[in-house]
């Protein structure tokens, strides 16, 4: 979504402005006259392919910066190989490193055949400077590396490269600003994310998002609700309100405000239909917010509560700063306010130091919370936390065994829970057609279940009445009611 009037007001005869947004509009408009002039040279149009690794946020980010290469004239291409490849990577586990090391030997003998290509890396593994190192040593086809805290300068950067014909390393150890009024292009035209604040205070052992992604900042609260205010004018009937830690949101800012009242605010923007948001630390969740969700109608009745481990001795050694005891409290208190609420989250199997009795705590909290979903993963060492030091790392074959239990038992829960479902008519967000059956139409429930039905293209983007009839583990088939 551009602001087409303000961006084509900046004159870029002069100097490039000194403020932001102005400034990248400034570089786009540039970058735009250099693409028309290489799609001359080239005999078609330049394609693009903007692949993304990681959260929800370098989702968003990817958004805003496929809106700026469209703007100077780049088309999207399913493929890995385009005129203008970018990665915007993840690290929070080493297979990811490994996964754009692969795919940039894939890439070395297109760009041999294709020397105008561009290649870019962006995102938190930039942010490490030993994988940055190894870039500019191993990779010297690579021509654009930077980092989570300028995503923003993507047109700058590039403009940089193409008059200086040299590779551009720009990565920022802290960052400058929040720039986010910039143009995004939407995956969906009726949901998305909102960023409403960057970085993390909590250092888990295991976790290297805080060292990649910097401290927390949160955004303004009157930038985020206008920001919303104009997706909902553009169609969007449903955002996701993004951060590594929402619950801590606002402590940053000059007159601070908590996560509860934006959430109160977000809730009366006219057209918005429904509000989600992630991640919450356990340790942050208050009982305002607990009230919020439930006097807010068009908060989803869906929330994210990782818990790692149900060992209060393993969660100490993973700085969560909860208990076993305390995180079942928690979920209690929300239990008791908001009864229909679904409940997801994370755990981590083997990390170091943790015996059976561990394990088979984090199966008693499994059985007493019964999570509809969990995201479940087996501890691997990530370099530069804490957590890789520790002795007493788990055997393999422990681990493994351990998962398939943790496996089994929340894929039980989920069924009965899926079954119990059954008959039920709720409001359903109608998303996408179906990719293994284009007769069907895929659509999610407020609790973040997803339903299939029968349903026409043009339904996609409404909120529909569909009566549940079939369970099939994680998913449900259902009609939509007249």
């Amino acid at each position: 979504m551009f602001d087409m009037q303000r961006l084509e007001a900046v004159d870029i005869q002069g100097e490039p402005p000194l403020h932001e947004p102005e400034r990248q509009y400034y570089y786009m408009k540039k970058c735009r006259e250099w693409a028309v002039r290489e799609k001359e040279r080239a005999g078609r149009i330049l394609t693009m392919s903007i692949q993304t690794l990681g959260c929800q946020m370098n989702a968003k980010d990817s958004e805003k910066m496929t809106a700026v290469l469209a703007y100077m004239g780049y088309e999207e291409t399913e493929g890995p190989v385009a005129d203008f490849v970018l990665y915007n990577t993840c690290t929070v586990r080493e297979n990811a490193n490994l996964k754009i090391y692969g795919r940039l030997g894939y890439l070395k003998n297109h760009k041999k055949k294709n020397p105008h290509m561009k290649i870019a890396l962006c995102g938190c593994m930039m942010q490490e400077k030993d994988e940055v190192e190894k870039i500019k040593k191993s990779y010297p086809f690579v021509d654009l590396v930077f980092g989570t805290h300028n995503i923003y300068k993507l047109a700058e950067l590039l403009y940089r490269q193409i008059r200086s014909e040299r590779r551009v390393v720009d990565v920022w150890d802290e960052p400058e600003e929040i720039v986010e009024d910039l143009p995004g292009r939407r995956k969906y035209p009726f949901k998305t994310g909102v960023n409403i604040m960057f970085g993390c205070n909590n250092f888990c052992s295991y976790c290297i998002v805080p060292y990649v992604r910097g401290r927390e900042r949160s955004r303004e609260p009157e930038e985020i609700i206008r920001e919303i205010r104009s997706l909902v004018e553009d169609g969007v009937v449903e955002v996701m309100l993004l951060g590594q830690n929402v619950n801590s949101y606002g402590k940053t800012l000059d007159d601070p405000v908590s996560f509860a009242e934006l959430l109160r605010r977000v809730n009366e923007i006219p057209g918005l239909q429904r509000i989600r948001f992630m991640t919450s630390h356990p340790k942050d969740l208050s009982d305002e917010l607990i009230e919020a969700m439930a006097e807010c109608d068009k908060v989803c009745s869906h929330l994210h509560l990782p818990l790692q481990s149900g060992s209060t001795e393993v969660l100490e050694k993973m700085n969560r700063r909860y208990t076993k005891e305390g995180y079942l409290e928690l979920v209690s208190r929300i239990r008791r306010r908001l009864p229909e609420i679904s409940l997801t989250t994370d755990i981590i199997v083997g990390f170091p130091g943790e015996t059976e009795e561990d394990f088979l705590e984090t199966l008693d909290v499994v059985r007493q919370v019964r999570y509809d979903s969990a995201y479940t993963f087996i501890y691997s060492k990530r370099s530069g936390t804490p957590a890789a030091a520790m002795e007493d790392q788990v055997p393999e074959d422990v681990v493994k065994e351990r998962f398939s239990r943790l496996l089994g038992e929340i894929q039980g829960i989920s069924a009965e829970i899926t079954d119990s479902r059954v008959g039920q008519t709720v409001p359903v967000l109608m998303e996408e057609v179906n990719e293994q059956d284009g007769s069907l139409i895929t659509g999610r429930l407020s609790n973040n279940a997803v339903v299939h039905c029968r349903a026409d293209v043009s339904q996609i983007g409404k909120i529909l009445p569909v009566k549940l009839t079939e369970s099939r583990g994680f998913y449900y088939m259902g009609e939509i009611q007249k």
